[in-house]
């Protein structure tokens, strides 16, 4: 498990992802944001790691959502990533319900929201935007898209996403474009 903060109540963590296996196209280690949100601490897409991480993970976000004293909301960009979300929402008694502070675009073709964190000038997508291991962004392989998308169809929906200050891309897969993100999306838009 890797822990990195990237603004003051904005942190992402990776866990390596249950039903990976070697030769997969995409890497072990997925990425899950959590955000102390104006109303609630938002976990999206969350996975909990398993071993010692798992017991870090937990006195950390036990100790976080007692110092807030705030509900615990678990949102995600698409229902295939709700990998921990049961077992969060029943030690935490939390909600899926959207907060204050986020915003969703939903991509229709593909049933998957990319999650907007305003205050922190953050895009939170699930599989359609993934990072490209040279510090940008890319679209996902045609085999991830289905049969009701092409990468024309997706690069439409994306498009208006250009008209927000992005600043940061925080990617499940790869890693995340953490400055001049919003000149990556237009790249990987391209």
């Amino acid at each position: 498990m890797r822990v990195d903060q990237l603004a003051s109540g904005l942190w992402r963590w990776t866990a390596p992802h249950p039903d990976w296996n070697q030769g997969d196209d995409w890497d072990q280690e997925v990425g899950c944001v959590y955000y102390e949100g104006p109303d609630a601490t938002l976990l999206i897409d969350p996975l909990v790691p398993s071993g010692a991480d798992r017991d870090r993970f937990f006195e950390a976000l036990d100790r976080d959502v007692e110092r807030r004293g705030l509900p615990l909301a678990i949102l995600l960009t698409c229902e295939w990533h709700g990998r921990s979300a049961q077992e969060l929402a029943e030690r935490y008694g939390a909600s899926g319900e959207a907060r204050r502070g986020l915003h969703a675009h939903e991509l229709s073709a593909v049933e998957e929201r990319i999650w907007w964190i305003a205050e922190h000038r953050a895009l939170v997508p699930g599989d359609v935007l993934l990072g490209d291991h040279n510090g940008g962004l890319r679209v996902c392989p045609d085999s991830w898209l289905g049969e009701h998308a092409t990468h024309e169809s997706i690069r439409e929906e994306l498009r208006p996403l250009l008209d927000l200050p992005v600043e940061r891309v925080l990617v499940s897969h790869g890693e995340p474009v953490l400055s001049d993100a919003r000149a990556a999306l237009e790249r990987a838009l391209g």
